[in-house]
């Protein structure tokens, strides 16, 4: 009998706490394959607040729509991303209960249309059913597993549970109370974490949440390339071919997104999160604002896209159409005012600092409202956070200074 290689291992583990401390701790194939299914999630929901926005039907619904289904989106993603960072076994249980969560991301993502254009919640609720009972059944491994915080996990599993049956009886509500309905069982999801973990603290490691996080920024950036892609496309397939349109757009829009990945990437979030741990939930939590407004800035490119596409309209003195400036302007600066929150739940922002993106953000709302073209509005929309990106690096290269001065008279 040959001996075990060195990559053999059993095909079931005990689910134990792994080490907060850890050095080194990335992000597993496993998890990176997992996101993918939420690529295809992300990409279906920024599409549809896009088409929405263009048809100008009923811009308000769409984007109440696209809230909730990007909750749904984001709060699944939350949910596996913490525990994974606590107990990845990587076992073939945990393997195949992960594959059971990705297939109710591909029915979620596979129902977002149904969603949009009938509000339609039946195929929704039932792909988020499935990825959320799959995680129960990590939870009660883990409370088999892990003695320390077995009655955490146990909390997570009656909890999680609890409020699935609360999503499968929302879809008896009438329409009309959807909405208070939904921000209900929203919010009793999103206390379960607080209610569980009031027991034990999971073992966690901050490096690995900050690099998940940042990897769905990543994610929702990429939608915001598409957008860009898009209106590069759309004005070289049409008859006046390569303009001063097409250049401004291409470049304004690659430089938007560039600018806000600069921007989010300044945080040193694994730095907080070790030194402030008591507020995790709030800065977990305040992510959906930043996630919901890079996604939306996405769909706002695939407009500015489609309206290029089929000769700008203008608005009143010549202006821009203000839909497509607003879906561009709007969600920069709601991006730049999460930011702000963001870092003010960790602690990490002076009154400069939002000061600095307050104004911003206000600037940015102007631009729809004082530039003629849209294709100048989407450049000048990157103008602010640009700014912001050069005061950081500038804050970042006086405080290295600073610091090898000090270092220098210590030594």
């Amino acid at each position: 009998m040959s001996a075990p290689t060195r990559h053999a291992r059993p095909w079931r583990r005990p689910m134990v706490g792994r080490d907060p401390d850890e050095q080194h701790r990335a992000s597993t194939p496993l998890e990176l394959l997992f996101d993918l299914t939420f690529v295809v999630a992300v990409a279906q929901v920024s599409a549809e607040l896009a088409h929405a926005i263009v048809d100008g039907s009923d811009v308000g619904g769409a984007v109440v729509s696209y809230l909730m289904t990007f909750f749904a989106i984001w709060w699944a993603w939350v949910n596996f991303t913490w525990f994974a960072s606590a107990y990845d076994s990587d076992d073939v249980p945990y393997r195949l209960l992960t594959l059971l969560q990705m297939l109710g991301v591909l029915i979620l993502a596979s129902a977002v249309p149904q969603l949009f254009e009938h509000h339609d919640f039946t195929w929704g609720v039932i792909g988020y059913v499935v990825m959320r009972i799959a995680l129960v059944g990590q939870w009660l491994r883990a409370a088999a597993g892990d003695p320390a915080h077995r009655t955490t996990a146990r909390r997570y599993a009656v909890g999680v549970t609890a409020v699935q049956v609360g999503w499968v009886a929302f879809l008896a509500v009438p329409q009309d109370w959807q909405l208070p309905a939904f921000v209900v069982l929203a919010a009793l999801d999103m206390l379960v974490p607080v209610w569980a973990e009031r027991t034990a603290v999971t073992p966690w490691h901050s490096e690995h949440i900050a690099e998940r996080y940042g990897l769905f920024v990543i994610i929702v950036l990429g939608e915001c390339v598409l957008g860009a892609t898009a209106a590069v496309q759309q004005t070289l397939q049409g008859s006046e071919g390569l303009s001063v349109a097409l250049a401004v757009t291409g470049a304004g829009g690659l430089l938007l997104v560039f600018a806000v990945w600069w921007l989010y990437f300044l945080w040193p979030f694994p730095d907080a999160l070790d030194r402030d741990s008591g507020r995790i939930f709030a800065w977990g939590y305040v992510h959906y604002g930043v996630f919901a407004a890079l996604a939306a800035l996405g769909s706002g490119l695939e407009v500015a896209a489609e309206t290029l596409g089929h000769h700008e309209p203008t608005g009143s003195h010549g202006g821009p159409d203000p839909t497509s400036a607003w879906a561009l302007a709007i969600p920069v600066a709601a991006f730049l005012l999460m930011l702000t929150l963001l870092g003010r739940v960790v602690a990490m922002t002076t009154t400069a600092d939002v000061v600095a993106k307050c104004g911003a953000a206000l600037v940015t709302l102007a631009v729809p409202l004082l530039v003629p073209g849209l294709p100048w509005v989407v450049l000048l929309v990157a103008a602010p956070v640009v700014a912001l990106d050069a005061r950081g690096v500038w804050q970042q290269h006086r405080a290295h200074r600073l610091s090898s001065q000090d270092a220098g008279i210590t030594g």
